[in-house]
C-alpha cells in the first residue's frame, strides 16, 4: 500500500487542545457543544466553512470541544493561536452557564452516562469496545511537527518513544476516575490504550514496513481510516507531521508551551542527527512498555529505564540534563523561554501533584479540585 507523505517544513507546529464543558454551579460535565457552537456561529459566521469553525472543532463527547492551531512557526505562535481561540470558546460558553476545564479526567463525573456526538464514527467505535469505548472520558494535548522528508519519520517516531515517560510525568492531571483516587499520575494513559490500535506505535525499520502493516489493518477489516490508528505517537502522512500525543489534557497555556517546545526540540534534534548521516538509538519494546507504566503510575517520582542496557535514573533528573542539551536547539527555534517552563512543572508539580494537595487541602472533597482546575483556566 503506497501512502504519501505531504510535504512540510520542517520542524514547523500544530497543536490541538481537548477542553472540558462543566456546569459553573456544580462542576459536573455537561453536553453542551452543540449549544456552544451555535454561539460561536451566531457571533461570527463568515469564519465557518462547510459547517464548522476551522480552529474550534466537536468530538467523540458532547461535553468537549477541541481547539485546533493552524501551521505555525513558533511555540509562541501556537500558543497565541490557542489562547485567541479560548477565548472565542469562552464567550460562548460564558452566556450558558458553563466554565471550561482540561485535564486528563473529570475528577468525579460518571464515564457511563457522557452523550456521545451523533456521528457514524463514534457509534461504531463505542459498538465495537463496548464497555471500554464507553468509558473513554479523556482529554489531551496533541503536538504536531513537520518533517521535511517521509524517510524521517520511522526514526523520529522511534526517538521520541524513548521520552515517552517524560512528557507524561510533565503532563499528568488525571489521578482521579469516577470520584476515586487511582492511586495513579495519569488514569488517562492506560485508560485509552484499551481501544483497538491505541497505545504504544509499533516501530518499524523504514516507512515502506509501515505501509505494509497500515495494509494489513485495512485488509484484516481492524480500521477504515488512517486516522483509527490511535498510537500515543503516530506519523500523520496527509500533514506531514509526527504527531505526540501522550499529553494528558493541561489547564495553562504555559505547560502547552513546555510540552510543545520540548517537542519541537526533539524533532528537530533527531531531524539535525539524521541530516548528519547518524542514527536513533532506540529500546527494546519491553523497557519502553515499562516505562509508560512507571510514569503513569509514579509521574514525576518515576524511576525510568534509560538505555538498552537498563540504565536508570529519576525522570525529573534526566528531564534537566535533556533541557540543558537541548538548550541550542531551542534558541535556534525561537522557543528558548517555553523551554525553560519545563523546570517550572518540576520545581511547582504537575498536575496530579496540584489536584491532589488541593483535595488534602479540602477533606478530599473534589468539586474544590474542579473549582481550581477552572481557575486555571481562566488565568489564560
Amino acid at each position: 500500500m503506497k501512502i504519501d507523505f505531504a510535504k512540510s517544513e520542517q520542524s514547523t507546529l500544530g497543536l490541538e487542545w481537548e477542553i472540558a464543558l462543566v456546569d459553573a454551579t456544580s462542576g459536573e460535565l455537561t453536553a453542551r457543544a452543540d449549544d456552544v457552537f451555535a454561539n460561536i456561529l451566531a457571533a461570527d459566521p463568515d469564519v465557518w466553512r462547510n459547517g464548522e469553525h476551522p480552529h474550534i472543532k466537536g468530538e467523540m463527547l458532547q461535553n468537549t470541544v477541541e481547539l485546533v492551531t493552524g501551521v505555525c512557526h513558533t511555540v509562541a505562535e501556537g500558543t497565541e493561536d490557542l489562547r485567541r481561540n479560548l477565548n472565542i470558546l469562552r464567550a460562548a460558553a460564558d452566556p450558558l452557564g458553563l466554565e471550561l476545564l482540561s485535564s486528563g479526567t473529570h475528577p468525579f463525573s460518571n464515564p457511563r452516562t457522557q452523550a456521545v456526538t451523533d456521528k457514524e464514527r463514534y457509534a461504531k467505535l463505542v459498538d465495537r469496545t463496548q464497555w471500554w469505548g464507553s468509558q473513554m472520558l479523556i482529554y489531551g494535548v496533541h503536538v504536531h511537527v513537520g518533517l521535511d522528508h517521509v524517510s524521517k519519520a520511522m526514526p523520529v517516531l522511534d526517538g521520541l518513544v524513548n521520552y515517552f515517560p517524560h512528557f507524561q510525568a510533565l503532563s499528568a492531571s488525571s489521578p482521579y476516575w469516577s470520584g476515586e483516587d487511582t492511586g495513579y499520575a495519569s488514569q488517562r494513559a492506560l485508560m485509552f490504550q484499551q481501544l483497538p490500535t491505541a497505545g504504544l506505535p509499533f516501530q518499524f525499520p523504514n516507512w515502506e514496513a509501515y505501509e505494509s502493516y497500515v495494509q494489513d489493518m485495512f485488509t484484516t477489516g481492524v480500521i477504515d481510516a488512517m486516522n483509527e490508528i490511535r498510537w500515543d505517537i503516530r506519523p500523520v502522512a496527509g500533514l506531514g507531521t509526527i504527531e505526540m500525543r501522550i499529553c494528558d489534557g493541561m489547564s495553562t497555556l504555559e505547560e502547552i508551551g513546555a510540552v510543545a517546545a520540548l517537542t519541537q526540540c526533539l524533532v528537530e534534534d533527531f531531524s539535525n542527527t539524521l541530516n548528519d548521516g547518524g542514527t536513533i538509538p532506540t529500546m527494546p519494546p519491553w523497557h519502553i512498555q515499562e516505562n509508560k507504566w512507571r510514569a503513569a503510575r509514579y509521574g514525576m517520582d518515576a524511576i525510568i529505564i534509560l538505555d538498552a542496557a537498563g540504565k536508570e535514573q529519576l525522570v525529573t533528573e534526566n528531564l534537566v540534563e535533556l533541557l540543558n542539551k537541548l538548550e541550542p536547539v531551542a534558541a535556534k527555534l525561537g522557543c528558548a523561554d517555553e523551554l525553560a517552563s519545563v523546570e517550572k512543572i518540576i520545581s511547582g508539580g504537575a498536575s496530579y501533584q496540584r489536584q491532589r494537595r488541593v483535595a488534602a487541602a479540602n477533606g478530599g472533597e473534589l468539586r474544590a479540585v474542579v473549582r481550581e482546575l477552572v481557575a486555571e483556566m481562566a488565568r489564560n
